[in-house]
């Protein structure tokens, strides 16, 4: 589904929480983001003390500090949201104390958003 999204609808830039990332770097003029987020970038790049693993895939920036991700090699493709300030090592809490299940699959989280839902809500659950 992912590869029929980029290669029949687009490079990114349509979606939930202000649009997919793209699979190549580019610029898009007279826009007020310098460069929209390209996943193979962020997919490559190493933070300090974690990294998502391999076989986790960028698709958009959740604001401020978190990321979601879809699962490339899970059934169904469940949908991940990262924040990096939803764990404190202080605490005892490791990196995947900051992961949240969005969505059971990609088709679900984009349906919901294509639907007017709110793609949040899977994620904001598991807070209460």
């Amino acid at each position: 589904m992912l590869r029929r999204i980029y290669t029949e609808i687009g490079d990114g830039g349509f979606g939930p929480e202000g649009g997919l990332a793209s699979l190549a770097q580019h610029r898009i003029p007279h826009w007020h983001v310098p460069d929209w987020p390209c996943a193979t970038t962020i997919h490559a790049k190493r933070r300090p003390g974690w990294e998502p693993p391999a076989s986790w895939f960028f698709l958009t920036g959740g604001g401020c500090t978190m990321e979601w991700y879809v699962s490339l090699i899970a059934v169904d493709h469940p949908v991940l949201l990262w924040d990096a300030d939803g764990w404190v090592p202080d605490w005892g809490h490791d990196p995947h104390d900051g992961l949240r299940y969005a969505a059971p699959s990609l088709r679900q989280w984009l349906w919901t958003w294509a639907d007017g839902g709110n793609v949040w809500d899977g994620a904001l659950e598991q807070l209460d």
